[in-house]
């Protein structure tokens, strides 16, 4: 018999099964493995202990492993493929698998076929494959340089543009015909979540890059207060929603460009199936809804799908089928 080992190791957790070829044996969860937010020595230690927890309530020794599958954020890294191979060579056996977090979740989706998936969680990234099985991919270039729409994204804009509101809410903008927007709730509301006690400790803190000492802001978690405070009718907050939403299908459109770009004829018109998965897109409709509808104006073929996908079992079917 054999056994497979499916990971998947995103922004806020990582998580994985061990299966053989028709049943889930075991699951076990730990903390994010991303070198990006944890140092090598705390992620080596999270996944190694993850996969004596799996083995140990599979009962399958992990040198009995035949195949693992690693989804990773980061992978276009060689730092991080050469930590993933590393730790993972040392602790299992058989072949190896080491892919994107987001190329597990296009095969959750759709099984080695055709579409498009966004990935809106903590960070965020596009990815589609065409008919031939060739992928093209747009954004997920990181917190500091892209992510649009992404967990990390919203709580970053919410603040600035709260902040710039508050710059304006005195003296009004003449270029404007709508009145400024009040930012004070949603001010208030992100500086409680961070247990702040004023606008300059939030600024501080919301500047304060991160040190053994001092973590750097998790911007991703505001994302839920962002939501929250649109739900109660904060204008600001649904905006920012809406325009994160309109940013991942703007990701979407381009993959879709560059897929047709490969097939001469293809157009616009052309029927293409959009999967999802992230708790941004997962859990917050604002923000689902906004992409959604800007797809229908940039792409009315598109046909989005109504529930997520699970990208753990994009990397069970890569690691049975090797």
């Amino acid at each position: 018999m054999s056994f497979f080992l499916a990971i998947d190791a995103g922004g806020t957790g990582t998580r994985c099964l061990l299966a053989d070829e028709t049943r889930v044996l075991a699951r076990a969860t730990t903390g994010t493995v991303k070198l990006m937010r944890v140092g090598e020595p705390e992620a080596t230690a999270r996944l190694q202990a993850m996969l004596v927890e799996v083995a140990a309530a599979a009962g399958v020794p992990l040198h009995h492993l035949s195949r693992t599958c690693l989804g990773l954020a980061g992978t276009s890294s060689p730092a991080v493929r050469a930590w993933a191979s590393r730790v993972l060579s040392s602790s299992v056996s058989g072949e190896l698998l080491i892919c994107g977090d987001e190329e597990i979740a296009l095969d959750a989706a759709f099984a080695g076929g055709p579409g498009i998936l966004v990935v809106a969680g903590t960070g965020s990234n596009t990815i589609g494959r065409t008919d031939a099985g060739e992928t093209f991919g747009a954004g997920g270039w990181g917190p500091v340089l892209g992510d649009e729409g992404s967990g990390t994204w919203i709580g970053l804009e919410a603040i600035r543009a709260a902040l710039c509101a508050h710059d304006r809410e005195r003296v009004g903008d003449a270029n404007r015909a709508q009145p400024c927007i009040d930012p004070t709730s949603l001010l208030r509301e992100i500086e409680q979540h961070w247990r702040l006690n004023s606008l300059g400790e939030l600024v501080a803190y919301a500047n304060q890059r991160g040190d053994c000492d001092h973590p750097a802001p998790e911007f991703a978690s505001l994302a839920p207060v962002v939501a929250r405070c649109a739900e109660q009718g904060d204008a600001l907050a649904a905006e920012v929603l809406t325009r994160a939403g309109e940013q991942l299908a703007e990701l979407v459109a381009l993959v879709f460009r560059k897929m047709a770009a490969s097939h001469p004829g293809a157009k616009e018109a052309d029927a293409i199936e959009v999967a999802y998965t992230g708790g941004v897109l997962a859990h917050i409709a604002p923000v689902r809804d906004a992409m959604t509808a800007r797809l229908a104006v940039l792409l009315p073929a598109a046909s989005v799908r109504q529930s997520a996908v699970d990208p753990l079992e994009g990397a069970l079917w890569r690691a049975r089928r090797g």
